[in-house]
């Protein structure tokens, strides 16, 4: 993802023009996400004392990016929930079931963009629509752009790295276990992390 969204007010358009850095200007394109180098993960807190942290290994994704004006660019990411890897398969097991993503009744989880900032030098901001479990909340990503090169093979890439918090509970994921000593077995604050590389569609 990247300096993508729909303008919708004359304030955040001036913002974004006068922050977005020059350099971009020259990428403006369609774009599509290429997942063999590009990562959508995210970090759970486990029995209050330790981290999990997994990915999906399957998600397609296209941008249309604007490097004069980031607030007249978009994005669409699409993941396939039974692609999620904790790295143990009964965890991942349970993960796909009804206590909690339901992969055979919501085989999707969507991100659209609708709005986002140039907050200068590298770094944007960008709210969109996520939805998992049939349920859309407003999402807000704090993105840095990495930099763009044409690769060994003629592809022109970019890539921006992100990150996000969200209480999974809002999304109806509410799924928990007590535990003897306090707390709970699973955080509701979940955060998510992404590492984009994108192609130049020819």
């Amino acid at each position: 993802m990247g300096i993508f969204g729909r303008k919708n007010t004359t304030e955040t358009t001036a913002t974004t023009a006068a922050a977005v850095n020059p350099d971009l200007a020259a990428l403006t394109g369609d774009y599509t996400i290429d997942p063999a180098h590009s990562t959508i993960g995210f970090v759970a807190r486990h029995a209050m004392v330790t981290n999990v942290k997994g990915h999906f290994n399957e998600f397609t994704g296209s941008l249309h990016l604007d490097g004069a004006d980031p607030a007249r660019s978009t994005a669409t990411i699409d993941v396939t929930m039974d692609s999620i890897d904790t790295g143990s398969a009964d965890r991942d097991g349970h993960l796909k079931g009804s206590d909690f993503f339901k992969t055979d009744e919501f085989p999707a989880m969507t991100f659209r963009s609708t709005a986002a900032q140039a907050l200068g030098g590298d770094d944007y901001r960008i709210t969109g629509d996520l939805s998992i479990l049939g349920v859309t909340k407003p999402l807000t990503i704090d993105l840095e752009f990495n930099g763009a090169a044409t690769d060994p093979f003629g592809n022109e890439r970019v890539g921006f790295e992100g990150k996000a918090e969200i209480l999974r509970s809002d999304w109806g994921l509410t799924w928990n276990a007590a535990l003897e000593t306090g707390g709970v077995l699973v955080s509701d604050k979940i955060k998510l992390n992404f590492d984009i590389s994108a192609i130049k569609n020819a």
